[in-house]
This record gives C-alpha cells, sequence and structure tokens, in this order.
C-alpha cells in the first residue's frame, strides 16, 4: 500500500504543486492520477520514487517512509514508464530490458536471459530483443518500456502518461496489455493520465486532481460518473457521463433478435423493400458488411462488395457491456448491433430499446 499523508510541494517561488495531500492506494490496484496541465498529479507520482522530494508530510510504502530509504534503492525497486517509452538508444532492446536487474547484482547474461522473457510477457516476439530501439515502431518501444520497469519484479510500478505519443489505435492495445497484464502480476501501479476515458477505463480507483494540487475526489471510476464531488469533477468528465456509466453495467439477459444474413454469391437474388437490410456474412459465419435495395443493385450491375455495402459498426460480444451493446445498435446503420459468440460468428441482433430498458431494469433493483 502506498500512503500519503498531508503531503504538499511547494516550489522555492512559492508555487504550490500540491496542497496537504491524503490518501491511499491499496495493495495490487490500479489507481490512476488525472486532471488538467499543471494540477499536481505527476508531482505526486514523482514523490513515490523521491524523484521530487515533499515539502511537508509523509509517504510510506508498505509501511515504510520512503524519506527513510536510500533514493536509489527505492527507485530500483519501483517500475517506472514514462512517454516514448524512454528507451537508451544506443543500447539494444534486450539491454534496456535487462538495465534494473544487472544494477541490482544479476550477471548480465541471466539478466539478458530473463529479458527475452519478460519481452515476450508483454506481447512482443523475443527476436526483437536483438534490435536496437530506432528499429522499432512506437507502440512497440512503449511495450519495451513496461517490460524494463517490470523486468525486476517491482511491487511498485509508476506509469507516467505512458500512452499520450501513441496513435489512438496503439493506445487502446497497450491499455488492453496492461489490463491483461495487471490482471496476472496484480501490481500496486499508479498511472498518470490527463486523459478522464483512459482513467475511467484503466482505474481501479481514479483520483481527480484540481487547480493547486488540490485531490478533488478519489473513488471508483462507476461513482465518479454517478456522484462526481463537485462542479470541478463534473465539469472536467464531461457532459455524457451517463453513457460513459453504461460500461460498469454488464448486458447479460439483454434479448438477442434474429439477424437476417446472405453469402456474397447470393446477393444478386435477393428482393429487399425499401428499409430491409441483410448482414452479409463470411463463408465462415462472421459478419463482413449491411446491404440494402440500392447495394443489391450496385452487386447486380458488377460494382464490388466494398461498394456495395455498408460497414456494420461495432459488433457485441460475450461478457460485453450495456455500452458496448448500445455502440453497436447505434452504430449499424440496420439499427441493429451484431452480436457474436467468441468465435467471432454471428449470433443474433440487439436493439438500442432494449438497451434504455434493461437500463431502467438494472436501476429499480
Amino acid at each position: 500500500m502506498i500512503t500519503f499523508a498531508n503531503v504538499t510541494k511547494t516550489y522555492p517561488d512559492g508555487t504550490v504543486a500540491v496542497d496537504d495531500l491524503s490518501m491511499e492506494v491499496p495493495t495490487g490496484t490500479l489507481t490512476v492520477f488525472v486532471g488538467p496541465s499543471g494540477c499536481g498529479k505527476t508531482t505526486s507520482m514523482r514523490m513515490i520514487n523521491r524523484m521530487i522530494e515533499p515539502s511537508s508530510g509523509t509517504i510510506t510504502v508498505d509501511g515504510r517512509d520512503i524519506a527513510n530509504v536510500n533514493p536509489v534503492k527505492l527507485r530500483l525497486g519501483i517500475g517506472y514508464v514514462i512517454q516514448s517509452g524512454g528507451l537508451m538508444p544506443h543500447q539494444r532492446v534486450v539491454d534496456n530490458v535487462a538495465t534494473v536487474p544487472v544494477l541490482k547484482g544479476e550477471s548480465r547474461r541471466t539478466a539478458r536471459k530473463a529479458a527475452y522473457g519478460v519481452l515476450e510477457r508483454v506481447g512482443l516476439d523475443p527476436k526483437l530483443g536483438d534490435r536496437y530501439p530506432a528499429q522499432l515502431s512506437g507502440g512497440q518501444q512503449q511495450r519495451v518500456g513496461v517490460a524494463r520497469a517490470l523486468a525486476a519484479d517491482p511491487p511498485v510500478l509508476l506509469m507516467d502518461e505512458p500512452f499520450s505519443a501513441v496513435d489512438p489505435v496503439v493506445r487502446d492495445e497497450l491499455q488492453a496489455e496492461i489490463l491483461r497484464l495487471q490482471g496476472e502480476l496484480q501490481k500496486t501501479i499508479v498511472f498518470v493520465t490527463h486523459d478522464i476515458d483512459e482513467a475511467i477505463k484503466l482505474g481501479d480507483r481514479v483520483a481527480v486532481f484540481g487547480p493547486g494540487g488540490t485531490l478533488q475526489q478519489y473513488d471508483a471510476p462507476a461513482r465518479l460518473l454517478s456522484n462526481p464531488a463537485n462542479e470541478f469533477v463534473s465539469g472536467f468528465i464531461g457532459t455524457d457521463r451517463g453513457y460513459r456509466g453504461l460500461q460498469f453495467r454488464q448486458a447479460s439477459g439483454l434479448p438477442l433478435h434474429d439477424v437476417q444474413t446472405v453469402k456474397e454469391a447470393d446477393i444478386d437474388a435477393l428482393t429487399l423493400a425499401p428499409g430491409d437490410w441483410r448482414l452479409v456474412t463470411r463463408d465462415d459465419g462472421r459478419p463482413y458488411a449491411w446491404i440494402n435495395a440500392d447495394g443489391v443493385q450496385l452487386h447486380r450491375g458488377g460494382s464490388s462488395l466494398y461498394d456495395s455495402t455498408i460497414a456494420g459498426g461495432s459488433l457485441f460480444g460475450p461478457g460485453g457491456t450495456l455500452r458496448l451493446a448500445l455502440d453497436a445498435a447505434l452504430s449499424s446503420p440496420a439499427g441493429l448491433g451484431v452480436a457474436v459468440d467468441d468465435a467471432g460468428q454471428v449470433i443474433g441482433g440487439v436493439r438500442a430499446e432494449d438497451v434504455v430498458e434493461a437500463l431502467e431494469k438494472q436501476r429499480a433493483t
């Protein structure tokens, strides 16, 4: 557990970066510090490994006052991930990952051997260990940064806006990877971001920092959305709190409607009335796109399947939430979100009105 007790950081010019912070980060949880620029979230995180020293107050890690721990020894026992990975460009990837174990006394041979395994754990081909950072994509570099932080198996992991420099697609992949790893490793993670959506997606608990380095609210994401503590928190979260809150409500029991499907080979024989849709599926039963009467005519006239159909939007899979179900329904041109099984095959469709009805039932219980 990480504990802040009345921690304040004031710089020589009088600027208060963190003001009387008191909170606990439970062991084995992923806690997100979020807020606008200059609110003290990164300063608070960096005080945990004494990269920044507090002006007053006490920080303990697993009951030990970190002020009494040698700063170098403290940092070697805490994983640290920063933007763009922070890799040493002159060293091969495997040596970057092995850095902390070597500094802690392991032989280079042993540390390198273990580093290849850590690369695989974070979803990278171990063969990439023989490359230099510049030979990797941005997303791969960031995974290497995570691998380096995990190499010495620290109980605490600090992550300072690690995904802010990558594109949205890679960011989604990295977020999913962090959640997968945390499910396996159960580290105590403090993750800093300015993105409230990222905070809600990743955090077991979320600490919202405001002007002057003040902690505005510290809560579970679902409660943050349903009951913001004050006007600042409400404004920072935004106006679509209700929609975001659907991601914490399971869609079990949501009715599935029949979806009429068609294979490409049978499209030209279709007769569709205006407003009718068919879901075009691949030979293996997975969804491809939707087609209507106009699309059938285009296909008969020689247009490609791609040009004759309309993308089907997002899919709703097993164990999904009401937010995923609603998004699938709203993004479908047919108004029917496609539900799939674990193999990606179509098993039915969901309607937006069913999601609303399910929400009302859950609220009533």
